[in-house]
């Protein structure tokens, strides 16, 4: 079979600032950037199974997700798959004699995700549990791995299935919003005796079950619930209770106020760590809390910590707990006791961005998930605080040359610091004046890491070698530098956080390295709703603006969104009600009719978070007024792209704007089309 390719790139097609050689990041690489998605540590410390997210070929292959497919690599760097192809792999855990790999995944005959396992040794997959007319999407093994706490919606009779199906071919088909919502229940299963008929865990409470994890000794579990299957309950009203196997009753549960994130009981079983916020208006779970699984009293175990937990996992042999956290734009790995607020450090800052961590039973390996300046996420193994790289999933990288990268740091006007991720134009020239492309995150409870900032909407070392600089900030409210910071932009949309970005501007210009008259601006969600501000109220200092699933409007944003309580608790601080006007003047719309800066507005038509009318009203108020404006919708994507075509669309528009403005100095809009036929991959 040959494959033809018609004429050339289409990232070079669509718009070329520069000849780019084949060493450089391309617009076409970014689609086919493979990133490690999740580890796991066998018991004996020797190997780790993981999964590699693996993009779709564009032009090629039928739209979707990326694939996820597992691997085993061990401590020698020797890496085998065991599970690949157009296959979604996830939830992994070795078997506790470290003998088996268990996931979930929806194999050829699946009709839902379903509990698998895989020899190490090798042979096929064995299926472990499935249900019928439901997935099950989540579960925790016994340490022994004699039971199984599953997590799943409730399943449908033949006879109500085929009963819905015939309602809705006679057009019953109405939607009562908010109503009608299917709890997510827990199911304890013996493995041993072959269930076939399950039923839910009884609760005293009938609320929806969102995460579960054994004690150590198997006679509790972790039970974690909200009031609903509302994403909103989730931010705010989660909370974990212990659960009592042999008695089948809930012993206690834990007062939290606040987001909530994982739990996990201590070797011994009488402590629990605890993931979550400082009170109600902390805006991110980054505080390490530690409980009494006795009493249920908690304590804040790392009081002040000027940076946000991102992860832990207790010791399988004492009671210490190892964690990740990021402190600024970097992350280090740390182990701490009960009774002391002193942690030690086990791989120092600077080194990698961390995330997820796994423990050997030995507690002398453990492995993670990471990725630096020069590479998405890979496979890492931590020993005697040496982290040492066991993958590498885009070889093709190496022969790629990147710029220069480092965090900067500076005060605003007003004197509160501030710091975010420079990259400098590939082979830049000191004294000479290049273009910019502000990458602003979103959240706000978020914040940029000085590891692999590319991908295809942050467009990073692939601008860079295009003759860009570009820049990730780090404004007030950002996490990574404690909680008291984080809240620093409640109360005040677009005020004195969006003023950080023009001050981080200022800053770079005054070094020498950017024109003052060649900077875009472009994010998504929060990062968006400053793209259109940059555009609208800010517009004088911004040439360009690429706007992604932002918000427009705050007076209709809080009505058309599923977080409106998290809003309202974390962020607005106050109601639209309590003042209508500051709401409104806190609107890009209100400021569209003085905008000078020409805006690409880009949004995925199924947003439940943000509206894509929040897109639609700025759009016709710009539109209506003659401004130079663009809206362009990606049907069936929600909050960001998740499709292969959907996001390589996105970054070809992105670079086509910033291009035509920046690099080319044009004065009106570039074509709407993009000749995505002539690309497509011929087979004969």
């Amino acid at each position: 079979m040959k494959k033809l390719m018609t004429a050339l790139s289409i990232s070079l097609a669509v718009t070329s600032p520069m000849c780019l050689a084949n060493d450089t990041l391309t617009l076409d690489d970014l689609a086919k950037i493979n990133t490690v998605s999740a580890t796991t540590i066998s018991p004996n410390g020797e190997q780790i199974a993981f999964t590699r997210s693996i993009p779709r070929t564009v032009y090629k292959d039928k739209d979707g997700l990326n694939y996820t497919q597992l691997f085993v690599v061990d401590d020698k760097k020797v890496e085998r798959p065991f599970i690949t192809g157009p296959v979604n792999v996830s939830n992994l855990n070795y078997s506790a004699d470290g003998q088996f790999i268990y996931f979930l995944a929806k194999m050829s005959k699946d009709k839902h995700k379903s509990l698998y396992r895989i020899p190490v040794d090798g042979g096929q997959a064995q299926s472990v549990m499935h249900l019928k007319n439901t997935a099950i999407s989540d579960y925790s093994l016994s340490p022994d791995n004699s039971k199984v706490a599953l997590l799943a919606l409730p399943t449908k009779t033949k006879k109500k299935v085929e009963k819905e199906k015939k309602l809705k071919k006679l057009g019953f088909k109405a939607e009562v919003y908010e109503h009608d919502l299917k709890n997510k229940s827990l199911f304890i299963v013996d493995l041993k005796k072959h269930e076939k008929a399950l039923s839910p865990t009884a609760l005293p409470f009938n609320d929806y079950v969102s995460d579960v994890n054994w004690s150590h000794d198997g006679t509790q579990l972790l039970v974690k619930t909200q009031p609903s299957a509302l994403i909103d309950d989730k931010y705010m009203k989660s909370q974990w209770h212990v659960f009592n196997v042999k008695a089948n009753s809930v012993s206690l549960s834990f007062a939290t106020k606040g987001k909530l994130g994982d739990a996990e009981f201590s070797y011994d079983g009488n402590y629990v760590a605890i993931l979550g916020a400082e009170d109600q208006h902390d805006p991110a779970t980054g505080r390490l809390y530690l409980a009494n699984a006795k009493t249920g009293q908690i304590n804040d175990w790392l009081p002040g910590f000027k940076g946000h937990i991102a992860d832990f996992e207790w010791a399988n042999k004492s009671n210490h707990l190892y964690f990740s956290a990021h402190v600024g734009t970097e992350s280090f790995v740390a182990k701490i006791k009960p009774g002391s607020a002193k942690y030690k450090t086990q791989l120092k800052p600077g080194k990698l961005i961390t995330g997820k961590l796994s423990v050997s039973d030995s507690d002398k390996t453990i492995a993670l998930a990471a990725h630096s300046r020069n590479h998405p996420n890979e496979v890492f193994m931590l020993r005697s605080k040496k982290a040492t790289r066991l993958t590498n999933s885009n070889p093709w990288l190496d022969k790629k040359r990147l710029a220069k990268q480092e965090t900067i740091a500076l005060k605003a006007r007003d004197g509160v610091e501030l710091d975010g991720v420079l990259i400098y134009p590939l082979d830049h020239k000191e004294g000479t004046r290049y273009p910019l492309i502000m990458s602003v995150h979103g959240g706000p409870e978020s914040h940029d890491k000085d590891g692999w900032v590319t991908n295809y909407s942050r467009p990073g070392q692939m601008a860079a070698a295009r003759g860009y600089a570009v820049f990730y900030p780090n404004y007030r409210g950002s996490t990574g530098k404690g909680v008291d910071y984080s809240k620093l932009g409640q109360n005040d949309y677009a005020g004195n956080e969006f003023n950080d970005l023009v001050d981080m501007k200022a800053h770079l210009v005054n070094i020498g390295l950017v024109d003052t008259n060649r900077v875009g601006i472009t994010g998504g969600s929060y990062g968006g709703y400053a793209s259109a501000w940059g555009a609208t109220k800010l517009t004088e200092h911004f040439a360009a603006s690429v706007m992604f699933v932002g918000i427009s409007n705050q007076l209709s944003k809080f009505g058309t969104t599923d977080i409106s309580n998290e809003m309202h608790l974390v962020h607005a601080r106050s109601y639209p009600w309590d003042k209508w006007q500051y709401y409104l003047e806190r609107s890009p719309i209100y400021w569209a009719g003085q905008s000078k800066t020409p805006l690409l507005i880009m949004h995925g038509k199924d947003d439940p978070r943000v509206h894509p009318a929040q897109s639609m009203e700025l759009y016709r108020y710009m539109k209506v007024q003659g401004k130079d404006v663009r809206l362009v919708y990606y049907p069936g994507e929600g909050h960001g792209n998740k499709r292969i075509a959907a996001k390589h669309d996105y970054s070809l528009r992105l670079m086509r704007w910033m291009d035509n403005y920046l690099i080319h100095g044009k004065k009106t809009m570039p074509t709407h089309e993009i000749d995505h036929a002539s690309n497509i991959i011929k087979e004969d």
